[in-house]
């Protein structure tokens, strides 16, 4: 009887063990199901899964553990290869991977460190929200690091690292698809609807917090407090002091570059930097470590940044630009940056931007092919001018340009012009471009010979691909066809490009591309999805950069 009664034991145990393990595999397949790949998911999963009750935190908790062990094996990689390249491109090919490994860890690990200081079962939608933009960020870095090494001619299969750079960026893959699964789909921030309603649309609240320029000083500040800082030392600059950057020597500084050195490290308050008029010729990189940098000049096209490296001259694209801004809350306003290699030197980029909750305000960027390079995080261009031929503004950030003019100029002969080339390589990614209330046009350069260069919308540079034209104006410069293809037909039906009550002679829909992802006239409930407030969370942080925006469709 006694025997009897253990077998029984038994069976039952093996019975609850079975149905325990297959609630596990179940919780986990029904996770995976956003995952770009399914099966790879859950055979990572169930692996190091099978002691855990399936609890959608303690998935995300271990997809994100493992996407940062996989991470940690590139960025070990790293600098074996460099040491075993002589090529000066591929060199320097591989230390931008090194830059944006070294990034990709934080953005890891912040997102960990979010999930885990979150509820005991739940994620507010807002952090949430800033762990799905930063695994966004993680995994456009690693296509980035892999588009610099091909650009640079290397044989991939000859880097230790690329396939642990494959496998890192499926890892990364599966922890945004759950983070979207259990908390960005089907869900909102429950904020009130924001449709009709502007914001800040005067820029008073601009003009109240920092005021108007006076003498190479904001207004407000005390003339005693000038000859303070004209008489401060680099070392005795503190956080949140306005400095001036003159090249003829009235500042504190002659170079933009020192002003940032000097600047506070993961700084919480705004450190401004005046730049007086002038032509700055010189190559400006604000770091991770330098936060809450703000940059004002005298006015567009009177403060001037200059620079002119480009992919002919030996530069990566990643690393031809005149400014790059990766701090995050880095704030621009009345400032031209320019890339001047020309049309002939192909990829020359003018601005590259990498900040969260970044902002740039009444900017011009002036270039030819890749001049904006929006790579990724929240962004937000308001009043700017953007001149380029191709691919002009690109990368895979979530960015809303509003009220800016995007014209393209005139190309070199045998090219075409495209304003966009959309970098989304992920569907759970929450990027994209958004181009609302704008003025879509030629430079003068162009115009007139504006039947011998076709100009389009936008390309799909990645799969995922996703622009949006909304309420702007699309002058005659724009084909009847409106968007061209990259490659083929490569991307044509995963990308999501979409227009919406846009006004001018290149506004007709009725030629457009027949592309299953083309959406020729998107409902409004789709184009809210794309304004300031719903894209990029803009009410939550624009108001405190005190710079104007619109939050919602007009």
């Amino acid at each position: 009887m006694a025997s009897m009664l253990l077998l029984v034991s038994l069976l039952i145990f093996a019975s609850f063990s079975q149905i325990e393990g297959s609630t596990i595999q179940n919780g986990i397949q029904s996770a995976c199901g956003l995952a770009q790949d399914p099966k790879f998911c859950y055979s990572s999963l169930i692996q190091v899964a099978e002691s855990s009750n399936a609890a959608p935190k303690d998935l995300c908790k271990i997809a994100l553990e493992m996407s940062i062990a996989e991470a940690n094996v590139v960025d070990g990689f790293i600098p074996r290869s460099r040491r075993s390249s002589r090529d000066s491109k591929q060199n320097q090919a591989i230390e931008d991977c090194k830059q944006l490994y070294d990034l990709t860890l934080d953005y890891l690990t912040e997102s960990l460190s979010k999930l885990t200081n979150s509820g005991v079962n739940s994620v507010k939608w807002s952090e949430a929200v800033d762990i799905q933009s930063f695994l966004s960020a993680a995994l456009t870095n690693q296509a980035t690091c892999l588009d610099g090494l091909k650009e640079a001619n290397a044989n991939l299969r000859s880097f230790s690292f690329t396939n642990h750079i494959i496998n890192a960026s499926r890892s990364v893959s599966n922890s945004l698809a759950l983070i979207k699964k259990f908390w960005i789909a089907g869900k909102s921030s429950q904020e009130p609807s924001v449709h009709n309603r502007r914001l800040l649309s005067n820029g008073d609240d601009f003009q109240r917090q920092y005021g108007s320029v006076d003498d190479g000083f904001p207004s407000w500040l005390s003339r005693s407090d000038r000859r303070r800082l004209l008489q401060t030392s680099n070392d005795d600059i503190l956080a949140g002091d306005v400095v001036t950057v003159a090249n003829d020597g009235s500042g504190n500084y002659t170079m933009i570059t020192e002003a940032i050195s000097a600047a506070p490290n993961k700084s919480a308050d705004r450190y401004v930097i005046h730049i007086k008029a002038g032509v700055y010729e010189e190559y400006v990189e604000i770091p991770k470590y330098k936060t809450n940098i703000m940059l004002i000049g005298d006015g567009m096209d009177v403060t001037v940044i200059t620079g002119n490296r480009s992919v002919v001259d030996g530069w990566t694209t990643f690393h031809s630009a005149t400014v790059v801004a990766v701090g995050q809350g880095f704030l621009a306003r009345d400032i031209t940056i320019e890339n001047t290699a020309g049309a002939v030197k192909h990829q020359a980029v003018a601005l590259r931007v990498g900040s969260d909750l970044s902002a740039f305000y009444r900017c011009s960027f002036k270039g030819y092919q890749d001049t904006l390079y929006a790579h990724s995080l929240r962004q937000f261009y308001k009043e700017c001018d953007i001149y380029g031929t191709v691919d002009f503004i690109f990368g895979n950030a979530a960015v809303v340009f509003q009220n800016c003019n995007l014209l393209a100029r005139k190309p070199m002969d045998n090219q075409q012009n495209l304003y966009t080339a959309q970098g989304r390589t992920d569907p759970n990614q929450n990027t994209g471009t958004s181009i609302h209330k704008c003025n879509v046009t030629a430079a003068p350069d162009l115009f007139p010979v504006i039947s011998s260069f076709p100009t389009y919308l936008g390309r799909p540079w990645k799969n995922y691909s996703r622009t949006v034209y909304m309420q702007s104006y699309l002058d005659s410069v724009i084909q009847p066809a409106g968007w061209l293809e990259w490659s083929g037909d490569f991307a044509l039906a995963t990308l999501y490009y979409g227009e919406y009550e846009n006004e001018g002679p290149g506004a007709g829909t009725g030629n457009r591309v027949q592309w299953s992802g083309y959406h020729s006239a998107m409902e409004a409930s789709d184009a809210q999805n794309f304004t300031v407030s719903t894209f990029i969370s803009g009410e939550s942080w624009l108001s405190a950069a005190a710079v104007p925006f619109d939050a919602g469709l007009v």
